[in-house]
């Protein structure tokens, strides 16, 4: 088991402890979710899942206006910022200070986003590669990003990926990107290991069980597997039916180095958060 590493992120000018694992709770601003009972269109059902969130004892946000799952709809950018601006200012009434990211691989929306609505954090499913611009951006604003691993584009990413050996691979992705980053000036990254992105079953299991091997950049890690298809085709059940899945891969993403989990269900992730931290002290 890996101790969780005490790493600490700048977040507005506001230092957040990683020691303590945060959860993530999710936000989608969209009608393409992968998981329906997260798309939240209405100001109302905004409102509502916001609420739930820091009740249940969410520490951050992470706030999504284009589905990222395998086939989905393209968005144009002006859509995006559309629904972006109405889900973060109902935010911002909510909670004026929780740290919130914004789930977008385009520059132009993560600069309005950090300047004009007041997010925090830049998460890039496309590790820069869907826009240019993106790492130039990311560094000059000055906040965190979130850098994960991904081939191809969501449209793409499921046709037939193949790998020699995934773990060494992500590794090699992660470092050139970091090195990137890091000669721009970006100071805080925050890797995730794209698990469901590009990436066939067999290939989640076989990262997840050497995701400790990240670890090596000494950066803090995050994970999304909340109700992906990795547990539901695995058990044959649906969507729906997979919380119990989930709890059980965010339990084994902790003991094996993430500080940071992005989760549907926060409570449950609260609760797979305390027991983890019972076992390690």
């Amino acid at each position: 088991m890996t101790n969780i590493i005490p790493y600490s992120i700048n977040v507005s000018g506001k230092l957040i402890d990683l020691a303590e694992p945060q959860v993530m709770g999710i936000l989608n601003v969209t009608p393409d979710s992968f998981y329906s009972e997260s798309r939240k269109q209405t100001e109302e059902e905004i409102r509502h899942r916001v609420s739930q969130i820091i009740d249940e004892g969410g520490q951050m946000i992470d706030i999504g206006a284009y589905s990222s799952r395998p086939g989905a709809d393209d968005v144009t950018a002006e859509e995006e910022m559309r629904r972006l601006a109405k889900g973060m200012k109902i935010v911002r009434e909510i909670s004026p200070d929780i740290p919130v990211s914004v789930d977008t691989f385009r520059a132009d929306v993560a600069k309005m986003a950090i300047e004009e609505l007041g997010a925090d954090i830049i998460n890039d499913i496309s590790g820069g590669e869907l826009d240019k611009n993106m790492f130039a951006t990311v560094a000059k604003l000055g906040v965190p990003y979130i850098l994960m691993h991904m081939k191809g584009t969501p449209q793409t990413m499921q046709n037939a990926p193949h790998y020699d050996d995934i773990t060494k691979e992500v590794l090699l992705y992660l470092s050139e990107k970091i090195q990137r980053l890091r000669d721009l000036g970006q100071k805080d990254i925050i890797l995730d290991p794209g698990y469901g992105f590009a990436k066939t079953l067999e290939h989640n299991y076989e990262l997840l069980n050497n995701q400790e091997a990240l670890c090596v950049f000494e950066l803090p890690l995050l994970v999304g597997i909340s109700r992906k298809s990795m547990i539901y085709r695995l058990l044959g059940n649906t969507q729906q039916d997979a919380l119990n899945g989930t709890t059980v891969l965010n339990t084994i993403a902790l003991q094996k180095g993430a500080n940071i989990l992005r989760v549907h269900d926060v409570k449950e992730c609260t609760e797979v958060v305390k027991i983890v931290k019972a076992m390690m002290h």
